[in-house]
């Protein structure tokens, strides 16, 4: 049934860029609102819900033992972050789960494209596109462990620009914006 979403939270209206996207998300089961009744769509997505989606994406089951310090069994995110790391999807350093509570920390979007390319090699998809970063406006602000995966997300149509021109690599990805990526990685890579 269509539309859940849009009747389930009080912040996500339909005709907005991300309702649809959001709707999509919640009927599968990959995202979950912050409450009975919001979603929360411009809030940071933390790296232990953003593997936490791709463990359901997957289908995994538990069973892997998580290797970061940081991540302790009993958690909501621990089976998704030992299965995510076991199978090289997050490598810990560039995803910052690594020391403390940084599992729970918000998800800058360079990341979110590294972690959505080894997604897609684990999962045998041809990440050869090669997107051209040059267009933006901060370009140079991009890590140099995230330009190929970059490229990819943007060659492949996964990420875009923001309006005023800019990529925004080290800004945090929103919600609506990971439902939105979710969304489009289902209709071009994963098929």
């Amino acid at each position: 049934q269509s539309g859940a979403a849009l009747e389930s939270f009080s912040d996500v209206r339909p005709g907005q860029w991300y309702s649809q996207a959001i709707d999509w998300v919640c009927q599968r089961g990959l995202m979950k609102g912050v409450s009975d009744d919001r979603f929360a769509p411009g809030e940071g997505t933390t790296r232990g819900m953003l593997v936490t989606m791709l463990f359901r994406f997957e289908g995994a089951e538990a069973g892997a033992t998580a290797k970061f310090s940081d991540v302790q069994d009993g958690q909501w995110y621990s089976d998704a972050v030992a299965w995510a790391s076991s199978n090289g999807v997050v490598s810990g350093f560039a995803e910052g789960i690594t020391d403390g509570s940084n599992a729970m920390g918000d998800i800058t979007r360079e990341q979110l494209a590294a972690v959505l390319y080894r997604y897609a090699k684990l999962k045998g998809v041809d990440v050869s596109a090669q997107g051209d970063l040059s267009g933006f406006a901060d370009r140079g602000e991009v890590a140099a462990w995230a330009e190929e995966p970059l490229q990819w997300a943007v060659g492949c149509g996964l990420l875009n620009g923001n309006a005023d021109g800019s990529l925004d690599p080290a800004g945090n990805a929103t919600r609506a914006q990971v439902a939105a990526i979710l969304t489009r990685f289902d209709e071009k890579v994963a098929k």
